[in-house]
């Protein structure tokens, strides 16, 4: 019947996610923070130092809220 592959199912799903998961967890204890930013092309560069310089923490959610009038 069709309910039989839920537990093969449940099993892949889990497989295919754990890595996924763990990078928070991995970032967190060798970063310092949740995520991980890569400050190798230019314009990921000035999204980390226009960031930075809005909230003092370029890992802070920036909304519009932050940017001065």
């Amino acid at each position: 019947m069709w309910y039989e592959i839920i537990p093969s199912a449940a099993v892949i799903v889990v497989a295919l996610s754990l890595p996924h998961i763990s990078a928070y967890g991995i970032n967190k204890l060798l970063l310092g923070n949740y995520y991980k930013r890569s400050l190798m092309e230019r314009d990921n560069r000035f999204h980390y130092l226009r960031d930075r310089q809005l909230t003092f923490s370029p890992y802070k959610v920036n909304g519009l809220e932050v940017i001065p009038d």
